[in-house]
């Protein structure tokens, strides 16, 4: 996997701005808001940032969280995380490994007939690939 970096200049003339809260200041979108939350649309949803693939809409599930969640990445190497301590609480940020993009967060409360874990990821830190394309 190629390391990708970019001055905060670059990232906010190639983002949008919402992109650039989100992936590069660590923001969250609003639940229910994002245009993934609730889309069951087959393929491959990949970094809006750098295009790495992060994870793939069979392992999506409805949370109910009103964020997209999964219960596993594509590749466990293509995401990374860290302790966050923002806002009072202790949780574990998910972030793409190429690009150091701020994904969302994982959780220990996912699907326990699967991995058990959640990660729940902003939708305007995706792109969603049809494997049609």
């Amino acid at each position: 996997m190629t390391k990708i970096e970019k001055t905060e200049q670059q990232w906010r003339d190639e983002l949008t701005p919402e992109q650039y809260q989100v992936c590069r200041q660590q923001g969250t979108e609003p639940a229910f808001s994002g245009k993934y939350w609730d889309v069951k649309d087959d393929g491959v949803y990949l970094c809006s940032c750098c295009q790495e693939p992060l994870f793939d809409s069979g392992t999506k599930f409805d949370s109910g969280t009103g964020w997209p969640s999964f219960w596993a990445p594509v590749d466990e190497q293509g995401v990374a995380t860290e302790t966050d301590q923002a806002h009072g609480m202790i949780r574990t940020e998910v972030h793409c490994r190429s690009c150091g993009a701020h994904l969302g967060h994982l959780f220990p409360d996912g699907p326990a007939d699967e991995t058990g874990l959640r990660y729940c990821i902003n939708s305007v830190s995706l792109e969603l690939k049809s494997r049609d394309e």
